[in-house]
């Protein structure tokens, strides 16, 4: 962070203390005229003229007081000497300067400011009393120096402490920035996986039943009529599907999502795949109920499983074993034979398997996939599942 560069002035701002730097140094200017007509009878030329105009040349140099400080600062310090109208300006340059808070600068120029009072004799021989030279060539000139340079270090240090809290506050701005656009991210994948999770089942087993009546001509009436009923039936339940991830989607923050898959939904989801004619088998040995996620993480590899067979392996002997128990884990494969008819393979999404391994990452468990030597296809997963006591006790 750069502390020396001060912050630009308006217009308003730079009149106002330009001003009020001429305004300070009229009252000692008029008070020497004063003196000097009483103890000589006239004030003389330069008082009239040469004074103001040094003045006016100090109040013009203020102007670069910013961009140029020690200079400004000391050309107008010495001139201060041959000019009471202008004390105003080299107290404001001095404060100016020191707002930087570097001690070698306002050292220097605080020597030149007090030092310059010892020569303005040469200009104004004033008469002053006895015993008081020290306090009108020394004193009074360094206590002036001393509070310019306590207002400048104040403003200097009141200038860093604004600094470094704008500073922090756009940080933190960027920061909160940065953690948007991370859950926007976040937001957009996670919708992605729901429409993915909602709709590719759904499809597929469409896409399997139009496969079935392109490239097998002999089908009789009936077996017709079911395979187009099952397309109308798929495609309305998938549009209903869609419409109710829509829903949350638009949904008030505090409405209730609908009931999410669990363990117990896969029987029906292997019926619904042989209602749309997956020859599938689902073999589980599962004892117990296991957690919402974990149950939830199992619907979603099974039903992944049945969309890639009917996606890639059309006709197709699919096999499902569930085995566990609480305290254990909960082991689940999907395995597919080699494809007994030829279909034109749909488009993949790209966030079947990669979304399922976040899936199964995030439930604590691993996820294996692999081509079988039966040129079929193998999918695993094995996932945690702690004793419910364990769970309260965590």
């Amino acid at each position: 962070m750069n502390t020396d560069v001060a912050p630009r002035l308006g217009w308003w701002q730079q009149t106002w203390r330009l001003v009020a730097a001429a305004a300070a140094g009229i009252p000692l200017w008029l008070s020497i005229g004063v003196v000097l007509r009483g103890q000589t009878g006239e004030t003389g030329s330069w008082f009239l003229i040469g004074d103001p105009l040094v003045a006016l040349g100090c109040l013009t140099l203020l102007l670069w007081r910013r961009r140029f400080p020690l200079f400004v600062a000391m050309t107008v310090a010495i001139a201060s000497t041959a000019s009471a109208l202008a004390a105003g300006t080299s107290f404001l340059a001095l404060v100016s300067l020191s707002t930087r808070r570097r001690p070698v600068e306002i050292t220097v120029v605080g020597v030149a400011f007090v030092t310059a009072s010892q020569f303005a004799d040469g200009f104004y021989p004033v008469q002053s009393p006895p015993g008081s030279l020290w306090y009108y060539q020394l004193a009074f000139p360094a206590l002036v120096a001393g509070i310019a340079v306590a207002m400048g270090m104040a403003i200097g240090a009141r200038r860093v402490e604004v600094r470094s809290l704008r500073d922090r506050a756009e940080s933190a701005e960027r920061e909160q920035a940065a953690r948007t656009a991370q859950e926007r991210a976040l937001e957009r994948n996670r919708i992605a996986r729901e429409m993915h999770d909602v709709l590719a089942h759904r499809i597929s087993l469409v896409a399997m039943q139009a496969g079935v009546l392109d490239h097998r001509s002999g089908l009789s009436a009936e077996e017709n009529r079911v395979l187009i009923r099952g397309i109308a039936d798929g495609s309305h339940q998938a549009l209903e599907e869609l419409r109710d991830v829509l829903g949350v989607l638009r949904a008030d923050p505090g409405r209730p999502e609908p009931p999410q898959p669990s363990l117990q939904g896969i029987p029906d989801l292997v019926a619904d795949a042989r209602t749309s004619g997956l020859d599938v088998t689902l073999t589980t040995t599962v004892t117990g109920i296991p957690s919402d996620v974990v149950g939830r993480t199992c619907y979603r590899i099974v039903q992944e499983g049945l969309t890639n067979a009917a996606k890639h392996a059309p006709g197709a002997a699919v096999h499902i074993t569930l085995e566990g128990t609480a305290g254990d884990r909960l082991a689940v494969s999907v395995h597919n034979s080699s494809a007994t008819t030829a279909s034109t393979r749909p488009p993949a999404s790209g966030f079947g398997l990669l979304g399922l391994t976040e899936r199964v990452s995030l439930a604590g468990g691993e996820l294996d996939h692999h081509p079988t030597p039966d040129h079929g296809y193998l999918l695993t997963a094995r996932l945690p599942w702690p004793n419910p006591t364990h769970e309260k006790r965590v």
